[in-house]
């Protein structure tokens, strides 16, 4: 009786899951110990299972392109080596098998479209970035496949030859390492844009109703240890927003849009050049402005000594991005926080001359006024709607009681 040993996929492996992607040897062939015999692929790396013993390779169980979860068969050695009867020598059938290969690279109606396709998705990726001609790399992988630690020696040895010559001409500089909040929102934004068709609508707002409350009322708010802000006022104009408006807080999922029925808006907070953090202000529908404020002035704070927890920053619903207090009149689009649906954008508030309908007539008039954008998911929302939260915003702000 024959015997027969499995190849198994690697208990751990580098990425988030691992896909077949070639085998290295064809059913019926010989293999060695230690030789490399199926090449995987994770959304970092790309590596090669050895064969754990002499054999030759009976079955697959796992083909190209399937998924190989840690554990799993990915094929199987039979132990025998004897030949079969009327089987041409294994060794003159494998180097048959290498020359034909060889010659489909090197004499082929299309050379470079065959080595082409026998690239991984990881060396296309590196290719790509760095725009690299693949026929300008010598591959050292199984019949002169070009492997990704090839791409990034070529890579390594042409930044060498370059050197000097970019030393003539190049400009100082000083390189500032990425930090882990940079990667993430690097990230986080080329994900969102990629996901999501971004639509931006501008409206404009007259703050006079809201500085004149605040005159009114930030004394007693600081007597009980509240900082009443243009921001708090903000929040609550964007959660009244919603009811005119509800998918401006909702989720696209590909089977249904998700709204939710709380309102959890987070507010960005710039750390300066480390980048910027969203802690979450939960139920703004159902916050006073003190409430509001309070909330706003402990989850700032908090941001900017690095005291936050998880939970202050996970479950948002609803962003706001006042960028205006650094100096922006506007920004568009302004990248959706994603899973959201949407991003309100608030620019600097500054006096400017506009035209008012006074005593019967129209007049110009000074007046503390804003841009306010509404960046959206075209998937979710459509321009009505837009136009029908950034209406209700404006109005509220603008016609704020001064009780």
């Amino acid at each position: 009786m024959t015997a027969s040993v499995n190849i198994i996929m690697p208990l751990e492996q580098e990425g988030s899951k691992s896909i077949v992607r070639a085998w290295l040897k064809k059913v019926g062939e010989t293999v060695r110990q230690d030789e490399p015999i199926v090449e995987l692929e994770t959304d970092k790396v790309a590596v090669e299972v050895p064969a754990p013993r002499d054999g030759i390779l009976a079955s697959i169980a796992l083909h190209e392109g399937d998924e190989a979860p840690p554990g799993a068969t990915l094929g199987v050695l039979t132990l025998d080596l004897a030949p079969a009867p009327n089987a041409p020598p294994r060794e003159k059938a494998s180097r048959a098998v290498d020359l034909t290969l060889r010659a489909e690279i090197l004499v082929g109606d299309q050379p470079i479209a065959e080595r082409e396709m026998r690239l991984s998705p990881l060396v296309k990726r590196l290719l790509s970035e760095h725009r690299l001609d693949a026929a300008a790399i010598t591959g050292t992988g199984r019949d002169g496949r070009i492997t990704h630690k090839d791409v990034e020696d070529h890579i390594a040895r042409s930044a060498l030859r370059s050197g000097v010559e970019e030393k003539a001409f190049s400009a100082p500089s000083t390189r500032v390492p990425h930090n882990a909040m940079r990667r993430t929102i690097a990230a986080h934004m080329t994900h969102s844009v990629a996901t999501a068709p971004h639509v931006t609508a501008v409206f404009e707002a007259d703050f006079s109703a809201i500085i004149a409350h605040r005159s009114a009322h930030k004394e007693a708010y600081a007597q009980i240890g509240v900082q009443l802000t243009y921001s708090a006022y903000i929040v609550r104009a964007a959660a009244e927003a919603m009811k005119a408006a509800p998918h401006v807080n909702a989720r696209w999922h590909e089977d249904f849009i998700e709204v939710f029925a709380d309102v959890n808006i987070g507010m960005g907070v710039a750390l300066g050049d480390k980048g910027l953090i969203v802690p979450i202000i939960r139920r703004a529908q159902a916050l006073t402005l003190k409430d509001t404020a309070a909330t706003l002035s402990d989850v700032t704070e908090r941001a900017r000594k690095n005291q936050l927890k998880p939970a202050d920053v996970q479950g948002g619903t609803f962003t706001i991005s006042n960028h205006g207090v650094s100096g922006s009149l506007i920004a568009a689009p302004i990248i959706i926080n994603q899973p959201q649906s949407a991003i309100l954008g608030v620019g600097k508030l500054e006096k400017r001359v506009v035209v008012r309908e006074v005593d019967g007539g129209d007049a110009m008039v000074i007046k503390p006024m804003a841009y306010v954008s509404l960046t959206i998911d075209h998937r979710v929302l459509d321009g009505h709607q837009t136009n029908a939260w950034l209406t209700r915003f404006v109005d509220t702000l603008e016609t704020w009681p001064q009780d």
